[in-house]
């Protein structure tokens, strides 16, 4: 009996600057006619001389991976669908490049983290009393079936790999247009019991009768030698790898397959520079790498897949979170390799702006750890867009800590530049530069510009002029450098955020301690109007100021801790003063109806005071009991009165329990706020208020919206959402932080000790373990 079983897929998208996702769909029918179509997502079972027809069982297996990154985070998925052939049992499952943990162990090399290649296994047993003869064809399309296949020229070719006694046939699957040509590889392992065959180019846009014909025969395919004639113009071509096993009455067998895709050098659409990708540095340049990919993804998944479950199990294991949480915290992670994530190499001969030339850890860091950039979303396309980084960030400094202090070093190199070129900011209409110097760029540029480059595609509003940037690149500062214990870091850190704190100065124009918003949507909050004092910008400011303080200690400027002490004082007096209503903080102090609202992030100051250490005892800013009171206010208003308690907190509501609708984003749920304001209140010991509040926007997106692997932005309460897949609901790793350090509160002992990954402080060192995610 021979059972042949078929998986197509598109190709993933290999695009400069985008991301990748290989999906694995099937359908299960089965006929004994031998002929069906082949289209994408289906498989077909055939059993010689009966007929067996199954209902549709759809079912899938979902891997995200970014093109030329490999920074694969997604949870292991294994299914196993109905199978209409009596005693045959086949299980699937997705492996792809290890985890954090994995590649924080000391026995796993750096290599890993940056492949672009993914493991598909199948796990197949026969329980009948008759053997049988099994195969499964992996089929994929050369090209994306868009405009960059049109002119043809794609070609394909069979390959054999055999080193240290393993051998990976497959396919190459060439596709030479420029700007970015790439080679993709579909590839499996040659075992004993296996045999591996391919079916060289056929037409995927037709029946595919060609291929289907070939496997229906015996179960293989033809194998021609030589490579495909290259495709015409307007004439799409794929390629196809069969495994077969014999598998006696009882018996087991595993088939591997790997799709790995070869584009090492990349340009963005200005087409101003080569860039080679972090993988290079471990595999060729040359676009010739498939094959080795291929063979050592085969060859190693297995040591991913412990490493994996070693990171992932501490928190899977843990009975006292909830099972939404631990859904919800590893597959927010696919938005870093899905994001139209980039890791760049930085070449030993690499030119660095002079403006850098007394960061001492600018060239180490970046020569040693890559460039990278990720998008802000799949729809708003600027690489590490900073007002929202503020919130994934978490994700970033957890799990890569040095990917974070790279993105920081590139982040602090712009800031010192200028770009003096005019434009017109489409909000307001007013010209001004693109870049002023000593402000936190809004971005490091478009993937279709020059991106590191030209900084700031942003051009609804010049931020320049916004309240935010500055001090949360300030914030960030000191808490990578508390949760790294990186002095050499914070030092080249320190003259940046003087230089940013100065140009935040000029916004306390009362010279009372306090900054001023500007009368117009300044800040991350780019479509909610904001006049005077604000609860978020002064909050912001209040705890950068602090920052500052604990900064200029550490770095022995005793002129400068003085002289922000003295800010932090006043403003502390003016922002209680101003904005506390006995409840909670007041949005702004404006004389519009929306300046008593209640806005949900109205805490993020505290926040990330909290995060970095501070924020309490000695370190105190905003009173304690000040900060309970307007959480349990958020909750009791934004959470619980907002559509029946279930979807989250709303950013802005009135004080008497209607959404604010002074703007479209005040009437939103931001996922990755409510993440951030789970924190909070985590951090603060209203744990089960934090848990129930993230709780409603997991289940709106995931499961009653259905946009797993894609969250978005921002939905409001009709279920009307915006901006799929983006950046800021990575701040759920905050959460987990939060988890971690009320934890050690807890036990009062060094967290170092207790083996979580977390660093109570600067004083105990750089943290080699932040990869540990263990709440226990």
């Amino acid at each position: 009996m021979v059972v042949p079983w078929v998986a197509s897929g598109e190709a993933p998208s290999p695009e400069a600057g985008e991301a990748s996702s290989v999906v694995g769909s099937l359908i299960l029918a089965c006929t004994n006619t031998g002929q069906s179509s082949l289209t994408n997502s289906q498989c077909a079972c055939v059993g010689k001389g009966r007929l067996c027809i199954s209902k549709s069982c759809p079912w899938s297996a979902q891997a995200s991976c970014a093109a030329g990154t490999g920074a694969c985070v997604d949870t292991l998925h294994s299914t196993t669908p109905s199978i209409p052939e009596p005693g045959l049992s086949i299980s699937f499952l997705a492996r792809m490049s290890p985890s954090p943990a994995a590649r924080s162990h000391p026995s796993c090399p750096m290599t890993t983290s940056s492949l672009p290649v993914g493991v598909f296994v199948w796990d197949v047993e026969n329980e009948g009393d008759e053997g049988l003869d099994v195969s499964i064809m992996f089929s994929m399309r050369n090209g994306l079936g868009g405009r960059d296949d049109a002119p043809g020229g794609l070609w394909n070719e069979p390959f054999c790999v055999e080193r240290d006694g393993e051998m990976v046939r497959g396919l190459l699957l060439h596709h030479p247009t420029l700007p970015n040509p790439y080679t993709m590889a579909v590839a499996a392992r040659l075992t004993a019991d296996t045999t591996v065959t391919h079916f060289t180019a056929f037409d995927p846009d037709n029946t595919g009768q060609q291929v289907w014909q070939d496997l229906l025969q015996d179960g293989q395919l033809d194998s021609p030698a030589g490579r495909s004639a290259p495709s015409q113009k307007g004439v799409g071509i794929a390629g196809a790898v069969c495994v077969t096993s014999k598998l006696p009455p009882r018996g087991q067998c595993r088939l591997e397959f790997s799709l790995a895709w070869d584009m090492p050098r990349i340009m963005f659409g200005a087409k101003g520079q080569v860039y080679c990708r972090r993988y290079t540095r471990f595999f060729s340049s040359e676009g010739d790498a498939a094959p080795a990919l291929s063979h050592y993804a085969l060859c190693r998944y297995a040591d991913w897949e412990e490493r994996i479950s070693a990171w992932q199990s501490p928190v899977l294991d843990d009975r006292s979170l909830p099972a939404w949480y631990k859904s919800a915290l590893f597959n927010e992670l696919y938005f870093l390799a899905d994001g139209g994530t980039i890791w760049l190499e930085v070449p030993e001969n690499s030119p660095l702006e002079e403006l850098g030339e007394n960061m001492c850890q600018l060239r180490p860091i970046l020569q040693e750890y890559g460039r990278f950039g990720y998008l802000e979303g799949q729809e708003y396309r600027m690489y590490n867009t900073y007002d929202v980084h503020f919130y994934a960030s978490f994700a970033l400094i957890m799990l890569w800590p040095k990917l974070e202090l790279s993105l920081q070093y590139d982040m602090a190199l712009a800031t010192l530049r200028e770009d003096l070129t005019w434009r017109q900011y489409l909000m307001s209409g007013v010209m001004a530069p693109v870049k002023r110097r000593n402000v936190i760029p809004h971005d490091v540029g478009d993937p279709d510009d020059e991106p590191w480059h030209r900084v700031n595609a942003y051009v609804i509003h010049d931020t320049a002029d916004w309240k935010d940037l500055n001090l949360k690149f300030v914030l960030q500062v000191y808490r990578d450098y508390y949760l790294t214990g990186d002095q050499g870091f914070l030092r080249d850190m320190w003259p940046v955020c003087l230089a940013v704190m100065e140009s935040e100065m000029k916004f306390d124009k009362d010279q009372d301690g306090l900054i001023e918003n500007g009368g117009y949507a300044d800040q991350t909050y780019d479509a909610w109007v904001t006049t005077g004092p604000s609860a978020y910008c002064g909050g912001l400011w209040l705890a950068a100021v602090a920052v500052m303080v604990q900064m200029a200690a550490l770095c022995g400027t005793q002129d400068i801790q003085d002289k922000f002490s003295s800010i932090l004082s006043r403003g502390q007096e003016a922002y209680e003063r101003l904005l506390w209503n006995g409840h909670y903080y007041n949005y702004d102090c404006s004389s519009q109806p929306q300046s008593c609202s209640i806005m949900s992030d109205q805490c993020a100051g505290q926040w990330f005071l909290r995060a970095s250490g501070l924020g309490e005892g000695d370190t105190e800013v905003f009173p304690t009991p000040n900060v309970v009171r307007a959480l349990r206010t958020i909750f009791e208003f934004n959470v619980q009165a907002f559509a029946g308690g279930v979807m989250g907190a709303v950013n802005g509501m009135r004080p008497h329990g209607v959404p604010d609708r002074s703007s479209v984003q005040s009437d939103e749920v931001w996922v990755g706020v409510v993440y951030g304001l789970a924190a909070t209140m985590i951090q603060e010991g209203l744990i089960c208020e934090g848990f129930r509040t993230a709780e409603g926007c997991y289940r709106t997106v995931w499961e009653r919206l259905g946009l797993a692997f894609q969250t978005p932005e921002a939905y409001c309460q009709q279920r009307v959402f915006r901006s799929l897949a983006y950046m800021r609901p990575l701040s759920i790793w905050a959460m987990q932080l939060a988890l971690q350090q009320q934890q050690h509160k807890k036990d009062s002992r060094p967290i170092a000790e207790q083996g979580t990954g977390l660093n109570t402080g600067p004083t105990l060192g750089p943290n080699e373990a932040m990869a540990t995610p263990s709440p226990e």
